[in-house]
């Protein structure tokens, strides 16, 4: 039997599911949503029907309340609309229950991108030797991040997980039941989370996904390429910034770092323990079950008992379970010998650390700090140091040496910077160096900058710190200049006897989501691109290996997406021994939630390095003449990009007729949704997350495509078409850019906020970015040769459409309560009262929006 084309398993086994589920939910009874699953579906059909006919989301509502309400009075009309909201909300969470579940059968777990494809393409190609060169050098490491994208409360993630599993063996009894636990269960987090609380939710994923995912790959590895061999690599890495972040977040402390470090190592602790009560069970045999036995004791002793203390080192477990692996194979016939070198794979991927956690703080801060250390440490530094060029601050720095603490200052930033730099020391000396060993600058803009954070370490005391400093370049001037930072650094004596203390190897930062938000779509990627490119070279030049972490997040605006495209893209001109990037909000649960989701995405990762390394390597370098058309690409979408945010419009249509203002509101994540306490919105404080998510909830996703279509025109109307269609058909680069932008103009909708059209002040803005929308649509079209945008992903298009259709209704509520914030506010003695409960409505309608969109912000 043939199995069915991949967009025929999507309607089988999520559509249909999903029609089926669903009706049985809008039939459950709830107490405080009684008729409301029999108004939702005409409200969503009064929707669809009101755009198709050009009406504004006001009308929208109102014709719906006229039609099936009885004279509603305002009051009612808004119990209405928090009602539909909590009811879409969980018809998301349905969704996203019922599509997990289908996830192995949707997707092909052993196809192309899998373990089994590398290997068998190794073996066509007779690379089998070359493969295990790769994989013992190669390395994917994925950073989890704290950055809000994604609301969810434990509770709410818990009914989801059990849902999947009840959806995945079709128990419409326990279906039913956890439908009605979840129309019970608040959705709302009444307080902020704290840094410490994120951390928590997130070690969830480590402990209940990635620790047996990983795991189980490194083990199909040793069995099928090493041919049971020990692997010297650790192939997969982990990552970890809550409780480390502290850029723009006043609540990451030196305590709370500390207490997270604690827990991802009683966390991985756990894990082992429980790995070894089951190996108890079948190690029953004379001298092994003494060993296992006591393993046992000193683990639990350390998870349950400890206040700190460990009661066995990683040296202790290993050579217990190696000796154990001894005496199996020469006494037992190897019996139980997989479960053994699983747990040795575990071991080795994830020491007694788990994650490593990293730091981050910015440049602009550390300026502030030297201001002080240099104020008040006198004698270690000149008295004209402030006026000192870079190049003589360098010299300084590159001599500076102390035994600073936090106490002998008083500025709470100088004492927390200070302390973080003393908790790594600590945090190395009980999870081992893997525990905390990055310390990343952002908004890193010179040679200094990394200097300052070197020399920070230097006067803590820690003459030879086993730290990597990375700066962060985000900015398309910071990218542009990065190799030239990176030179200076190289050729510094200091820093380059501090790097050859780091095996030569430099970590180098580099961020998508504050590169689009400064630079447009086309020339954030572009300038990554070239940036790379540079740094490669310049690195190669002094014998330094760089490493290339990239700062992505969900949507193609934040360098989400296609992802492992990107990677299998890259040519020799660009360093590629190791793949690391940060998955943030919905991208973790959405592509690395669920064993089967984890597995796909990081064999994905980990394949597209193969293929970059073992069968593209020297074929996929642009040339000169494709580098031009991409450079020139990329220039005339910045212009225009620019001179959109050049326009006097831009900041007021985002907080007036946007959702901006709100992220702040949701409680969704720990941090500030700017970096700065001021009052008026300055462009360049704005977070990456709530410029990307409010385009987002408009539903025109302009940080994804604005620019694109102007740029292409311009080859179109100067007769140069062909070489845009030639290095659409061989870049994967420029391709992946392009589809990517397809996927962000696939899930725009313009009928939303057609009405703005009319607007007095606001009119011409929304023309500018529709007619952006309306060029970039057909020229993408034409140049792919699709039909429709995401022709050549119709699963991925169709699960975008059934999201996008569930919150419809959403939408037009929010769109509703922003036009009634706007109206009320103009009156001549506004109405602050109802102005509150509108507001309130917008902030709970950006919960499920978010959610649905599963990769928004």
């Amino acid at each position: 039997m043939y199995t069915l084309p991949k967009i025929e398993r999507f309607h089988q086994n999520v559509l249909s599911k999903y029609q089926i589920y669903n009706s049985v939910f809008i039939t459950l009874p709830f107490d405080a949503i009684d008729n409301t699953g029999v108004l939702l579906p005409l409200f969503s059909e009064v929707c669809e029907n009101g755009f198709k006919n050009q009406q504004s989301p006001e009308e929208i509502f109102n014709l719906f309340a006229s039609k099936y309400l009885d004279h509603p009075s305002e009051d009612r009309k808004i119990e209405l609309m928090f009602r539909f909201i909590q009811y879409v909300e969980r018809q998301i969470v349905l969704f996203d229950a019922i599509e997990d579940a289908a996830f192995p059968i949707v997707n092909n777990m052993e196809g192309r991108g899998s373990l089994r494809d590398m290997k068998e393409k190794a073996d066509q190609r007779s690379k089998g030797i070359e493969l295990k060169e790769f994989l013992e050098n190669f390395k994917v490491r994925t950073v989890l991040t704290a950055h809000p994208t994604q609301f969810y409360p434990g509770s709410v993630l818990g009914i989801i997980t059990d849902l999947t599993e009840a959806v995945r063996v079709n128990d419409l009894i326990q279906i039913k039941k956890l439908l009605a636990q979840l129309g019970k269960t608040p959705f709302i987090k009444k307080e902020k989370p704290t840094p410490f609380d994120e951390a928590i939710s997130l070690i969830w994923y480590l402990e209940n996904v990635f620790y047996e995912a990983a795991g189980g790959m490194i083990q199909y590895l040793q069995k099928n390429i090493f041919d049971g061999q020990e692997i010297h690599n650790s192939i997969l890495n982990l990552g970890f910034w809550p409780g480390g972040d502290r850029d723009g977040n006043p609540f990451v402390t030196t305590e709370i770092t500390l207490k997270v470090a604690e827990r991802l190592r009683t966390s991985i602790l756990k894990c082992y323990y429980n790995d070894i009560r089951k190996l108890k069970r079948k190690l029953t045999f004379k001298e092994v079950d003494t060993i296992i036995a006591e393993i046992e004791g000193k683990l639990y002793r350390s998870v349950f008992y400890s206040r700190g203390e460990i009661y066995l080192t990683f040296d202790e477990l290993q050579s217990s379970l190696l000796k154990i692996k001894k005496i199996i194979k020469e006494e037992h016939q190897s019996l139980y010998m997989d479960e053994i070198d699983l747990l040795l794979n575990k071991l080795n991927l994830f020491g007694f650390h788990f994650a490593t956690l990293d730091i981050r703080q910015n440049s602009k801060i550390h300026k502030q700090v030297f201001q002080d250390i240099v104020s008040k440490e006198q004698k270690l530094f000149p008295d004209n140091y402030h006026q000192l060029n870079e190049i003589e601050k360098i010299k300084v720095l590159s001599n500076v040496k102390g035994a600073l603490t936090e106490a002998d200052f008083e500025n709470e930033i100088t004492q927390s910077t200070i302390s973080s730099i003393h908790a790594m020391k600590t945090i190395q000396e009980h999870n081992g160096e893997l525990g905390c060993n990055r310390y990343i600058i952002s908004n890193n803009e010179s040679a200094l900058n990394v200097m300052e954070t070197l020399a920070m370490f230097h006067l803590c005391g820690w003459v030879n710190p086993a730290v990597d400093v990375v700066p962060l370049f985000e900015s398309v001037d910071d990218l542009q200049s990065a190799d030239e930072i990176m030179e200076k650094l190289y050729t510094n004596p200091t820093y380059k006897k501090h790097l050859e203390s780091r095996e030569n190897i430099q970590t180098v930062m580099l961020g998508f989501s504050d590169g689009t938000k400064d630079g447009g779509y086309l020339m954030a990627n572009w300038s990554i691109y070239k940036a790379k490119e540079m740094l490669t070279t310049v690195s190669r030049k002094y014998g330094v290996k760089v490493l290339f972490f990239d700062g992505r997040g969900g949507p193609p605006a934040r360098g989400g997406g296609k992802t492992h495209k990107f990677y299998a893209s890259l040519g020799s001109n660009i360093e590629n021994q190791q793949i690391q990037v940060t998955v943030q909000g919905q991208t973790i649960s959405s592509n690395f939630g669920t064993l089967d989701s984890c597995r796909y995405n990081l064999e994905n990762l980990l394949s597209a390095g193969a293929t970059n390394q073992l069968f593209s390597k020297g074929e996929i370098v642009l040339s000169d003449s494709e580098n031009k058309v991409l450079n020139e690409l990329s220039q005339l979408s910045y212009e225009k990009y620019k001179l959109f945010k050049q326009h006097p419009k831009f900041i007021p249509y985002l907080e007036r007729m946007s959702t901006l203002n709100y992220y702040a509101k949701t409680n969704i994540g720990s941090r500030p949704s700017k970096r700065n306490k001021t009052e008026q919105l300055d462009f360049n404080d704005l977070r990456a997350i709530p410029f990307v998510g409010s385009w987002s909830q408009l539903k025109q996703n302009v940080p994804g495509f604005f620019g694109v279509g102007t740029a292409l025109k311009h080859f179109e109307e100067t007769n140069q078409w062909e070489q845009v269609e030639h290095l659409y058909q061989n870049s994967l680069f420029f391709k992946t850019l392009l589809e990517n932008s397809m996927m962000a103009l696939t899930k725009s909708f313009f009928p939303l906020t057609a009405y703005m059209r009319k607007d007095a002040e606001f009119g011409e803005f929304w023309q500018i970015i529709y007619d952006e929308y309306l060029e970039s649509k057909r020229l993408l079209l034409k140049l792919s040769g699709f039909k429709e945008l995401m022709e050549n992903y119709p699963d991925g298009k169709a699960s975008i459409a059934i999201r996008e259709q569930i919150v419809l209704p959403l939408l037009t509520i929010q769109q509703y309560a922003l036009l009634k914030i706007n109206q009320l506010k103009s009156q001549k003695n506004p109405n602050e009262k109802q102005i509150a409960v509108y507001e309130k409505i917008v902030t709970r309608s950006l919960f499920g929006n978010i959610n649905a969109s599963r990769n928004s912000a």
